[in-house]
Formats: C-alpha cells, structure tokens, sequence
C-alpha cells in the first residue's frame, strides 16, 4: 500500500511538471485600493494566483483578475494586514492547477482542493488547469438513457437523462437544499460532487453530517467555499468542481453534478468584474458574468466515456423568476425545476410546482406509456388549478364541467403522489406503477 501511494504521489507531480513554469517571475506593488492590488508585473495570466510579500515577511496570496494601463490587477484571497507599497508580488502558475484523483471521494475540500474535513491529507492521482474550455459540441453523445433521481414527482412528471443540465429556481426556505442532499444520497449516479458556493458557515456542516448523510458523503465530493471568502475562492471553487467532476467522468463515471448555487456565483463573478473596472450592465451584474455563466453549464453532458448530469440551484430574489441570472440560467439549462413558496407554506414537501417545471429532454429519456401518464395528470393539475379559486370559494357548481369533476375526485390521490418523505426513496419501477395506476383514476 505505501509503495502504492508513493508511485501514485510521483505519477502526479509528474503530470504537474510540464504545465509548471519554472522561472521566478515578480513584480511590484504599486497601488491597493478596496479589493484590488494594483502592481507592475509579474508577467502572468488572467486567473493565475500570486503571493504578495508582507512587510513582516509574510505573504498574502492573490488571484490575477484583469489589467488596466500596463499593471496587473489582483484580489487578495486573505486579510490584507502588512500589504505595502513597493511590495514583491510574485507569481505561482502552479497553482492555477487542480489536484484530482481517487482519493477525494468521500471528502470535504476548499477551492484549491485542500481538505477540510480534518481526515488527513489528500495524495493527488494528477493535476490539471483549472480553467478548461468545456468539451466541443461533436465530442458530446446524445442524451437517451433516464436519469434516476429518487424523486417521484421528478421521475414522474419531470424525467432527465443522464448528462441533462437542469436548474433548480426558488426562494430562500423552500427545500432547495433538502431537494440536493436526497437527490445525491438516492440519485443512481455513480460520483456526486456537490459544490457548495456561498453557503452560510453554519450550513455546511449541517449539510454535510444531517441533510447528505454518511451513506450520501461516501459517494460524494463536496466542494466549499463559504459565503466570507473572497470572491475569486468562491468563483473558483465552481471552477474546480467541474474540474472534479470532469476526472471522474473521464475514467467512465457517471457522475450528479450539484451547485448550490449559481446565484452567489454570479455575485461573486460580478464583485470581480466591478472590482476591475467592469461596467456595469442588468440590475448591476456586469457582461463577465453572463459570459461566465455558459463555461459552468456546458462543462456537463454526455460523453462517450461518461456522463455528467448538472443540478444546479437559483435562488430567485423575490421570487421574480425573471431576475437576470435566472433569466440567463433558464435559457441556457436543459430544463427548470420550480419551488413554490406556497407549497412549502401548505408543508408539501418536495415543493415542487410540476406545472411550472419543464424538462426538455422528457421526450428523449421516457417511452411513451410514462409520457402519456405524465400527461394525463399534469391536465388533472391544470383542470384544478384553473377553477381553484371558484371552488375554495363555493361557487361552483358540480357536473357543469366533467374535466374538473374528476380532478376534484382525485385531488387528493394526487396531492398524495405528489409529496415525498424525502427521507426515504422512491424506487422508479413504484414510481411508474403508481404513476399509471393514478392516470387511469384520473
């Protein structure tokens, strides 16, 4: 075993070596002025990390956002204390890599792949850039074969295939992350990686040990970058949950991508770009953003040698579906998933709005007996939620329309297959049974 993990130890610096510069390039500190270290050198690349010299000796690392005037524009990672005028900056291509491998399943890391979890340290299989171009459209397979969520109103009425893209849009306090844990903990995927991007302290470890689970961690990476990081940890944390489910996808995984969540990316993506000079364009997100948005989503899909299926949540301010990251995600996702306040308020759970939601691959991962069952009760919903407000107030009349009569007489049936102790799984083959069982009810 350890002549085991010495070989795998020298197999990954030696994937390290030709992608690290080995010249000692720095520059100097020139201006800091709220998140920006302003200096003249180092020659270096957009993303690239720096340590910036202190004037105790210490150092402060730095990731390279922009350039403006012939000086490099960088944001500290770490507090700023001793930052001086005419400081060393000094450049570290090398950590502009990710450490993969093996060893991260089951694990708790920050954005550059250290472990957190206090569970010793992680031995790196082999390190990769960071910011990959996602895969080309011809290298990608079709999307045939169903995703299996454990989620029976999702098998049910919304099914996905294996490497679909499918958002999560709702409010705070609406189950989004209940929704994720059991989608991972019952999901029939082989790796989970779940980044968890501007998470409240407090959550994670509640997360991670009461919501996932021991069962759900085993098969898991979670990626953390909490909501006081810097936004350059947070905006590569996403970066290198791709990277991580990438790895696992090329060794012929199939892999649940889970990102909680897209919104506080965007944030963080656009604390950069206004740090850099970007100007502002919708409701204050600069143009960086909604370019960044795609180089996250088209990281998953379906390869010939893997799958990786994207969950990736939305937090919808207001509960304005049109907010403009939620606008952007849904136009570029494979489907949307909504949560509904007032479900969740009525303690249905998941809080799942069907009629709201749309997967666009339902057609290609569901034959047609689970379709025209999907159909039959989504028509049942919408008969009902049409008159809900005429029947809740006594002023209609039975028998005046045979469509809503039925839906009246199953509502409940419905309402019943609909809710979930999300505790538990639903097995798909229970899930189809009940779905056309219920269907000829309806």
């Amino acid at each position: 075993m350890m002549q085991g993990s010495l070989r795998q130890a020298i197999a990954a610096r030696a994937s390290r070596v030709g992608l690290v510069n080995p010249v000692r390039a720095s520059g100097t500190v020139t201006d800091f002025v709220g998140l920006l270290i302003e200096s003249e050198g180092p020659p270096v690349s957009v993303g690239d990390l720096c340590d910036v010299e202190t004037s105790d000796g210490g150092l402060i690392r730095a990731e390279v956002v922009g350039f403006r005037q012939n000086r490099v524009l960088s944001m500290p990672l770490e507090e700023t204390g001793g930052l001086r005028l005419g400081g060393t900056i000094v450049a570290r291509r090398e950590a502009g890599l990710a450490p993969l491998g093996r060893g991260l399943l089951g694990r708790v890391v920050d954005a550059f792949g250290h472990p957190i979890d206090g569970s010793g340290a992680l031995i790196a299989q082999e390190y990769r850039p960071l910011y990959e171009e996602p895969p080309g459209p011809m290298l990608r397979q079709p999307i045939d074969e169903p995703f299996v969520s454990g989620i029976r109103v999702i098998d049910a009425l919304l099914p996905c295939g294996k490497g679909q893209r499918v958002g999560i849009f709702g409010g705070s306090g609406v189950g989004k992350s209940t929704l994720l844990a059991a989608m991972a903990r019952n999901g029939q995927a082989d790796v989970n990686v779940i980044a968890l991007i501007g998470e409240r302290n407090r959550e994670v470890r509640g997360f991670i040990e009461e919501t996932l689970g021991p069962e759900g961690l085993k098969k898991s990476i979670v990626v953390v970058a909490t909501s006081e990081r810097p936004a350059p940890v947070r905006v590569r944390a996403t970066f290198f949950a791709a990277a991580v489910s990438d790895w696992f996808r090329e060794q012929g995984a199939d892999v649940l991508l889970i990102m909680d969540s897209v919104t506080r990316f965007a944030m963080a993506q656009r604390e950069i770009g206004l740090a850099a000079g970007e100007p502002p364009s919708q409701k204050g997100y600069t143009p960086s953003v909604f370019q960044s948005l795609p180089k996250v989503f088209e990281r998953a899909g379906n390869f010939p040698t893997g799958s990786v299926t994207g969950f990736y949540t939305v937090l919808v301010e207001g509960d304005d579906m049109n907010d403009p990251i939620a606008d952007a995600a849904r136009s570029l996702l494979d489907g949307h998933i909504v949560l509904s306040r007032d479900l969740a308020s009525a303690n249905h759970f998941p809080a799942i709005d069907a009629l709201e939601s749309v997967s666009r691959l339902a057609q290609a991962v569901a034959d047609e007996e689970h379709l025209a069952g999907a159909s039959v009760l989504r028509d049942s919903m919408a008969a009902y939620r049409r008159s809900e407000d005429l029947v809740n107030l006594g002023a209609y009349t039975a028998g005046s329309n045979l469509k809503l009569d039925r839906a009246l007489q199953s509502r409940g049936d419905v309402e019943a297959f609909l809710k979930q102790d999300i505790s538990k799984s639903a097995p798909i083959e229970s899930t189809l049974e009940q779905l056309r069982d219920l269907a000829e009810r309806v």
